[in-house]
Order: C-alpha cells, then structure tokens, then sequence
C-alpha cells in the first residue's frame, strides 16, 4: 500500500473529528424537509464524535486485537478505516437519503446501527469488566440518540427487521474479517512516508 494511503488509514480520524462540528451546525437546514431525516444527520455527528474516542491513538484497533486469538490476522489501519468508512458514513450516508427520499422509517437503519453498536460496548464492559474504547460515547450518545430516532421515524415492523438483521450481519462480518486465519501481519512497519 502505498504511504499516502497508511497515512490516511492512520490519521482518519482526527480529520473527521474536526468535520463534525460542521455537519452539526449544518443540521437546521437539513430538519426543514424531515425531522427523521434531520436526527439521522445527528447521528452521523455524533457517530464521529464516538469514532474519535474510539480510535484515537488507535486505541480501539489495539485493544481488538488484544483480544484475539495468537495466528489470526486481526485488523489493520487500513481494515478500521474502511470499516468505518463504509460501515458508518456510507451507511448512514444511504440512510439519510432513503429516510429523506423513501420514508422516514428507514431510519431504523440508524437506529440499530447506534443501538447494537452501544449495546456492544456494553457487553464488552460487562464481560471484561473494564472500560473499551468507545464505551463513554455509545453510552451517553448513541442510547438517547436511538430513542429520539424511534420516536420520530415510527419504522414499521418490516423496517425494524432489516435494520436490526442488517446492522447484525454487519457486526458479524467486521468478526469474521478479524478472526480470518491468516499469518498476522503487522502494518505498523510499513512503508517509511
């Protein structure tokens, strides 16, 4: 991989930190067409705002890999920023449009998403009882943020199944990408800039 895109994959985050602030100021012109719509926006700002916890000085990435098993590959910086990237702003991404364009129940994709990406951190809390990267933000954000989605999306049964299977499968890939039995390979050395 080339060093423009290491450097990419390892300081995503801190661009995105700075983004933030500015998609939430931009969240009134946005709540004019649809209150749904306009929540699934602050749920793309607040899910950076949890991502800059979480990976700050790639916390998160460490503390995953800590966790599995001696011969599996694990993540890489690259593996977190396209994770991230498509799992989390190109999903909320189609989000937004499908909640603007479709119907506002679509934003139960948004809602799952922040829910079962909390609830996650809280297991994890729970079962290794300590603190993981992340924890404080889905805690405080993503709980509140998934009731106010709720509320004002109404998804219909068949909305809250495929978010709900949709976010899982999703959750389940990242495992299963991470647990791929591969030599591990360390990308920390790669390529001087």
């Amino acid at each position: 991989m080339s060093s423009r895109i290491n450097r990419l994959a390892d300081n995503w985050v801190y661009g995105a930190a700075l983004l933030a602030p500015i998609l939430l100021l931009l969240t009134p012109f946005v709540s004019l067409e649809s209150a749904a719509a306009a929540w699934v926006w602050v749920a793309l700002c607040a899910y950076i705002v949890h991502q800059y916890e979480e990976h700050d000085a790639d916390r998160f990435r460490a503390f995953v890999n800590a966790l599995i098993p001696e011969g599996r590959a694990g993540l890489q910086p690259f593996d977190v920023l396209a994770i991230n990237f498509l799992g989390v702003w190109v999903w909320l991404a189609i989000t937004f449009v499908l909640t603007l364009e479709v119907d506002k129940g679509w934003a139960s994709l948004a809602l799952y998403l922040l829910a079962i990406n909390g609830f996650v951190h809280v297991l994890q809390a729970v079962g290794l009882r300590r603190y993981n990267p992340g924890l404080i933000t889905s805690v405080v954000l993503f709980f509140p943020l998934s009731a106010v989605i709720w509320m004002v999306s109404t998804p219909s049964f068949v909305q809250h199944l495929v978010g709900i299977v949709a976010v899982l499968a999703l959750h389940v890939a990242i495992l299963v990408y991470a647990l791929r039995k591969v030599p591990a390979i360390d990308e920390e050395h790669h390529e001087e800039n």
